[in-house]
């Protein structure tokens, strides 16, 4: 009889930065503005998108701030769906924030309080 192996899971790194890359490009988003939101170089985000760098968890600022940002895009998606619709939300008028969320999600601060706007949506739905 053979014995089952567990398959190893995903390396966090290469997972939340195709993440990353691939929410941004939903959305959207140039790299300066992802470079914005992540709290990194442009030259940095420009490497990150061509899959020649790498999101890692010794890193913790922009660590973290990627995985809010996946969050982000995750309860988006939830909500209204993604592409089209994600990216009109993004930057249409939002009374919550007395601006466009993409404005607001440039900061880590900003990014914090849609994704906790967008979970309170959520619980409600």
């Amino acid at each position: 009889m053979t014995a089952i192996r567990p398959q190893p899971s995903p390396a966090p790194a290469p997972t939340v930065s195709k993440a990353v890359v691939r929410a941004a490009a939903l959305l959207g988003l140039s790299q300066a503005v992802l470079a914005e939101i992540l709290g990194i170089s442009r030259a940095t985000a420009s490497r990150l998108v061509a899959g020649s760098y790498q999101l890692e968890p010794r890193r913790p600022k922009e660590w973290e701030l990627a995985l809010l940002f996946v969050r982000m895009f995750r309860s988006l998606d939830a909500l209204v769906g993604h592409e089209d619709a994600a990216r009109a939300w993004l930057r249409g008028p939002n009374q919550a924030f007395s601006r466009p969320p993409i404005d607001e999600v440039r900061t880590a601060e900003g990014l914090v309080r849609v994704v906790q706007y967008l979970d309170a949506v959520r619980g409600r739905v």
